[in-house]
This record gives structure tokens, C-alpha cells and sequence, in this order.
């Protein structure tokens, strides 16, 4: 894909995996980073996980708000007491529309942690240098 688009990810995981001892296996530089299923310590760095890892890319922001509202309304039964507050739909569509990542994370129900992520690519305005994972 050429031109600006986001990819989605998400990570629902036990919390013993999120903080076994140490963060290494989230940094890119460890052995373990490009296999492994938990969530990059930066969110950026969701760009250097497989291509395999993305559950849909959207060239349009307001597809990619609707995915995210999508996803919330989808696990909100692993919420522990109140559902979390949706950002305003329109708040992550302009957010996309300027290039902006849209990240989300919860502990929920069973010690398990969720990460609902729109990562922003070609180009990455914070991180640049990260190619699109899909070539």
C-alpha cells in the first residue's frame, strides 16, 4: 500500500505474559520479538511483528473508527465493572485523518490485558523509519 493507511492489531493476553520478568521479549532487538503474540513494549513498533499479525488495514479513518468502536462493543464483556468510555467517534476520525495512532489498552476479567491498536503507516509521523510491513 502506498499511500496513508492504518493497520489494525489486537492483543488479548494473560498479564503474566505482558510483564514476565522483564520487557525484552516486547523490545524489536530481542530473538523473541518477531514471534512472539504479546503487544511491542511501543506501539509503533506493531510495524515490525509479521504481516501476519494485522486483522485489517483501512485507507479510509472513518473505517478505521467504526473497526475500533467495533472491537470495543465486541469485548465489553470482559470488562470488570464499568465499560470503558468509547473515544468520541469523530475524535478518532480526525485523529486518523491527521496521521495519528489510536491505541487502547485495559486489564480485563481473568487477569488478561486488551490492546486494541490503529497504527498509522507510510509514513509513521513519529517513527518514519519503520517500512510498511506489507511491502
Amino acid at each position: 500500500m502506498a499511500g496513508p493507511h492504518h493497520h489494525a492489531y489486537v492483543w488479548l493476553g494473560s498479564g503474566d505474559v505482558l510483564v514476565k520478568p522483564g520487557d525484552a521479549h516486547r523490545r524489536p532487538g530481542h530473538k523473541e520479538f518477531a514471534s512472539a503474540q504479546v503487544m511491542p513494549l511501543e506501539c509503533a513498533d506493531w510495524l515490525l511483528k509479521p504481516a501476519a499479525r494485522i486483522e485489517a488495514t483501512f485507507e479510509e479513518p472513518k473505517e478505521a473508527a467504526y473497526w475500533y468502536d467495533a472491537q470495543l462493543d465486541h469485548y465489553a464483556g470482559l470488562f470488570v465493572g464499568s465499560y470503558p468510555p468509547k473515544p468520541l467517534y469523530e475524535e478518532t476520525v480526525r485523529a486518523l485523518s491527521a496521521g495519528e495512532d489510536r491505541v487502547g489498552g485495559w486489564w480485563v476479567s481473568g487477569g488478561r490485558f486488551l490492546s486494541l491498536n490503529l497504527i498509522a503507516c507510510s509514513l509513521h509521523r513519529v517513527r518514519p523509519d519503520l517500512a510498511c510491513p506489507l511491502g
